[in-house]
C-alpha cells in the first residue's frame, strides 16, 4: 500500500480516548471502536489528560493519529505505547502504525465473519 492509502485507513479511526473518527463511520464501526477502546473506560482523569496531550504531540510529529490495536489494552498501556512510539522517526512509525492497522483489520474481519 502507498502512504496515502495508510493515512486514509488511519482517518477511519477515532483517536484513542475519543469517540469520533476523522471520517464518517458506520454504527457498526463506531461500536467496534468503542469495544476496542474499552480499556479507556476505567482511565483516570490524569491519564485521559496525558493521553490527549500525547495524542497532540504524536499527530504534530507524524501528521496522522496514533493507531494501536487497543483490544485488551488498559489506558495506561496505551499511553505507555504512545509515549514510546513518539521516539520513532516518521518512516519507522508509519510502518508500526500500518502493522497496528493490519491487526485491527484482521480483528474486525474475524468479528464480521463470526456474525
Amino acid at each position: 500500500m502507498q502512504t496515502e492509502d495508510w493515512l486514509e485507513a488511519f482517518r477511519a479511526h477515532p483517536k484513542i480516548g475519543e469517540k469520533k473518527a476523522g471520517t464518517p463511520q458506520t454504527q457498526t464501526e463506531a461500536n467496534w471502536s468503542a469495544q476496542e477502546q474499552s480499556g479507556m473506560n476505567a482511565a483516570s482523569v490524569d491519564t485521559v489528560a496525558r493521553l490527549a496531550q500525547a495524542n497532540r504531540q504524536y499527530e504534530a510529529k507524524f501528521g496522522f493519529i496514533f493507531i494501536v490495536c487497543a483490544s485488551g489494552k488498559s489506558s495506561a498501556e496505551m499511553l505507555s505505547l504512545l509515549n514510546h512510539r513518539l521516539d520513532n522517526d516518521p518512516p519507522a512509525e508509519l510502518a508500526v502504525a500500518a502493522q497496528e492497522q493490519r491487526k485491527i483489520t484482521r480483528l474486525r474481519l474475524e468479528k464480521l465473519l463470526s456474525q
